[in-house]
């Protein structure tokens, strides 16, 4: 995105709708139930009740593991009067992520290539959404680009209802005097387009079409 002006124009924009916080979620439940199958020659993947015992802990551990080093797991009465205590370490946690973990620079390579700027024209790299917090996450980006520290002054939960409602009010007419002078230039994420004969998608509207647009 450049900024100019209170114009916010969005040069170019990419993403992966099959990966997110959720993703790393799910794999430190399947450790874990592995660890309990083997403790206890029990398998929980059955029982719904115990599983979502255990993936509200499991994402309570993950969120901490952005702060702290090791985290431990405990649930009483897991199943069929079996407590469960687990202790997992950061290490472990971006060992068992890393292939995900990796997959999120794949978004940031394209977003450059279609936007045509080198890594080394972006001033600021600005990150949004619960899962940024992950240690992993922010030295791989940092790596990518060469050192260069990500910004962490907007609260990543935050940033996209703020967005939203700042845009809501800009097109609803209802702008303060703080976004009256703002104007922001998005374009299409996806491609869109019409199935056509033999189930065949006809692209309409390429993605990174500036709009509001029209096709006909």
């Amino acid at each position: 995105m450049t900024i100019d002006n209170g114009v916010f124009e969005v040069v170019a924009t990419a993403g992966d709708t099959h990966l997110g916080g959720e993703d790393f979620d799910q794999r430190l439940t399947e450790h874990f139930v592995k660890v309990f199958k083997k403790k206890n020659n029990k398998d929980i993947k059955d029982d719904p009740r115990a599983m979502q015992k255990l993936k509200s802990e499991v994402e309570k551990a993950k969120r901490d593991l952005s702060s702290v080093h090791q985290v431990k797991v405990s649930i009483e009465n897991l199943i069929d009067g079996l407590d469960f205590s687990e202790t997992i370490t950061r290490a472990r946690f971006e060992e068992l992520c890393n292939d995900l973990f990796k997959k999120t620079l794949q978004p940031v390579q394209q977003v450059l290539e279609d936007s045509g700027l080198d890594k080394s024209k972006i001033d600021e790299i600005v990150l949004v959404g619960g899962s940024t917090r992950i240690p992993k996450v922010q030295d791989l980006l940092r790596d990518f680009f060469d050192g260069k520290e990500p910004s962490k002054g907007i609260n990543p939960d935050e940033a996209v209802a703020y967005g939203a409602a700042v845009q809501g009010g800009i097109l609803s007419g209802d702008a303060s005097e703080e976004t009256k002078d703002i104007l922001l230039i998005d374009v299409t994420p996806l491609t869109l387009g019409i199935e056509i004969a033999g189930g065949i998608m006809s692209s309409i509207i390429p993605r990174g079409t500036t709009i509001p647009t029209k096709k006909s």
